[in-house]
């Protein structure tokens, strides 16, 4: 089940909802703890076990790790590393075991079966929470849950569970005994939801649309400024994909009582890959930092070590997201960019006007998506080809067709992605009328997005795969 669905919007989430309210305050957790098995398994009913074992597994090694601390240090160090151990093997086996027995295949001529494993949705989110989980524990930055029921209810939250953002029990280890819940609360979550809902009905999913079409353009069809089409549709669509699902995950968390971390932060209005990556899914980039970067001495260490250590947070950054040479290539190029500005361009940085800044930025950003997106290499040096216009026609009547066709949307992305809609709400509407405007604009995304999903429109969902 997604958020973008009619059984979601027009069933799951009214009923949990008035059943929610009107609950007990003491029956609330378990009522969600419920709702989000239902909701996960309503999509995945074979691979629900995997996140009940994840989590009686974290519940248990957050108990063991709680009373042998202090007794028995070492039994308490075995089982977090048990812990870690456990959850990346999970995670690892079915995310990846087909992806190693495919190179092996491919480098050595080999030729293993694959297992042919789906991977279950939402496993690297929630890997990431309960082991996050256990660490703080370890280091005594939150007290372990003695109750499983509330713990059970933390890493199953259906809010959160699909696609992040990963919110460590850290952040939310209060609300989740104690929260508010009033009127005020679930009607600015509402709006983040419908804001979140109109980013993916209205603009992802008809960017991803035009991503699609030229991807499966051949021969005389293709060209240069086609090219370029298809990877600015890709950009404005994995923005708003994501970035939309994270409005509504954090829309329904405030209808709820949460309040959870935001993730982006406007990141293409970004001046460098540095900022970007500030901007850009801040939770899980706050993750590598925390439990990865850190550890291994961040910046505090010699250049080689510094070097070494951001190599290895953008390899596993580029590998989290995905079992392929390209999302490894891809993190790989994210640490050559970050590394030449840390090293090199910083000085140079601050000399260059704002508006050049943004170019290289979002070029950088834009050729760095084309590679995300293209799982076979061989179609990514292709793709870069003829977007450097290499053997290939400029444009041609297709490509300029389907350029004037689709700029209202791409301009409408465009001024989307950034911080101008909200200054111009700010200056040119009377505060008084702001709330008026608000629910009236609520209520337009509502109508146009149902709309769209009446209609049977393209409406994939990026980060699924992750």
């Amino acid at each position: 089940m997604v958020f973008s669905s009619m059984i979601f919007l027009c069933a799951f989430l009214p009923i949990t909802f008035l059943v929610y309210s009107i609950s007990p305050k003491k029956l609330r957790n378990i009522w969600l703890l419920g709702a989000s098995l239902f909701f996960y398994a309503w999509g995945e009913p074979r691979y629900v076990w995997i996140m009940v074992f994840s989590t009686i597994f974290d519940y248990a090694n957050g108990r063991m790790i709680d009373i042998f601390q202090d007794k028995k240090p070492k039994v308490a160090k075995a089982v977090l590393i048990l812990s870690i151990f456990g959850n990346l093997s999970i995670l690892g086996f079915f995310k990846y075991t087909d992806f190693f027995i495919n190179s092996i295949n491919s480098i050595g001529g080999c030729e293993f079966d694959i297992l042919g494993l789906a991977l279950p949705i939402g496993i690297s989110f929630y890997t990431f929470q309960t082991m996050s989980y256990t660490i703080d524990v370890y280091f005594r930055n939150v007290n372990a849950q003695k109750n499983f029921i509330d713990f059970a209810m933390y890493v199953c939250l259906f809010p959160q569970l699909i696609a992040g953002p990963i919110v460590r029990y850290k952040d939310i280890a209060e609300q989740v005994k104690h929260r508010t819940f009033s009127f005020e609360q679930i009607s600015d979550g509402l709006f983040r939801f419908l804001i979140g809902l109109g980013k993916k009905v209205i603009i992802a999913n008809q960017a991803g649309a035009i991503w699609q079409e030229v991807s499966n353009y051949s021969g005389n069809d293709r060209s240069m400024a086609i090219a370029w089409l298809g990877a600015v549709a890709y950009t404005l669509q994995i923005y708003f994909d994501f970035s939309g699902y994270s409005d509504m995950a954090i829309g329904l968390g405030k209808i709820f009582g949460f309040t959870f971390p935001e993730n982006f932060l406007h990141p293409y209005e970004s001046k460098s890959i540095t900022e970007f990556w500030r901007k850009w899914h801040v939770t899980l980039s706050s993750w590598f930092r925390q439990y990865v970067y850190i550890p291994l001495g961040g910046n505090r260490t010699g250049k080689i070590r510094l070097i070494f250590n951001l190599f290895l947070v953008w390899f596993l950054t580029g590998f989290w997201h995905g079992a392929g040479w390209n999302f490894i290539l891809w993190g790989i190029y994210y640490f050559c960019f970050l590394l030449l500005e840390k090293m090199v361009l910083q000085k140079w940085m601050e000399k260059w006007k704002s508006i050049f800044l943004h170019i290289y930025t979002m070029l950088v950003v834009l050729i760095g998506w084309v590679l995300f997106a293209c799982e076979d290499i061989s179609v990514f040096l292709q793709y870069g080809k003829e977007m450097l216009g290499i053997d290939i026609n400029i444009g041609n009547t297709l490509s300029m067709y389907q350029w004037l066709h689709n700029i209202p949307l791409l301009l409408i992305g465009c001024i989307g992605a950034t911080t101008l809609p909200e200054k111009i709400v700010k200056k040119w509407i009377p505060t008084k009328w702001q709330h008026i405007t608000k629910y009236v604009y609520a209520m337009i995304l509502l109508f146009v997005s149902i709309a769209f999903l009446v209609s049977g429109s393209y409406n994939p969902f990026l980060y699924f795969r992750f």
